[in-house]
């Protein structure tokens, strides 16, 4: 009777032995979501552009004045590619740097600037340390000051896809372009 007992015991072992290991298996086959590049569309209608009817240098003048109006600063751009930044410290240990490029490029109403904007966000790590002096003849001594290292670490960045930021930004860019 014992062999009898032992026998569906053992099968039952096997079972959950075989399930838990088809379960740890599968744990290391299971794929990640879909990437974020495969949802990308390629619309023709986009709020990432403006049409002028200037020629590609004047519309890109345009396109500076108006980020030097609100306070970006423009790096060493090519003429029809401008690339300006502005931080923001949304709170004490964050900061945020938003970059916009423009790249004017001629079109048959005259030209069309192109805009993206990438945000990048950085947050504030302290790293603490003592200072310590060795001297050989002395040996070594440990003093209690203490040194804080403050760095910026990044901790993300995206495009900024937001509509509603390139309608305000295009609409300050119509504005000047009288």
């Amino acid at each position: 009777m014992t062999a009898a007992l032992k026998s569906p015991l053992a099968v039952c072992r096997a079972a959950t032995l075989a399930v838990l290991c088809s379960l740890a298996l599968s744990a290391c086959i299971t794929t990640k979501g879909p990437r974020p590049y495969q949802s990308e569309s390629f619309a023709s209608e986009t709020p990432f552009q403006y049409y002028s009817n200037r020629d590609q240098d004047a519309a890109c003048e345009i396109g500076k004045r108006a980020l030097l109006s609100q306070g970006y600063l423009l790096d060493d751009s090519k003429p029809l590619s401008i690339r300006a930044e502005k931080f923001f410290r949304p709170r004490q240990d964050e900061v945020t740097r938003l970059t916009i490029t423009l790249v004017c490029l001629p079109s048959s109403l005259g030209a069309v600037i192109y805009a993206n904007a990438l945000e990048t966000q950085y947050e504030m790590k302290s790293n603490g340390s003592s200072a310590g002096v060795s001297v050989a003849a002395l040996g070594s001594v440990s003093l209690p000051w203490s040194i804080d290292k403050d760095t910026l670490v990044k901790v993300g960045e995206e495009t900024v896809t937001t509509p509603g930021f390139y309608e305000r930004l295009f609409a300050l860019i119509k504005s000047l372009d009288f």
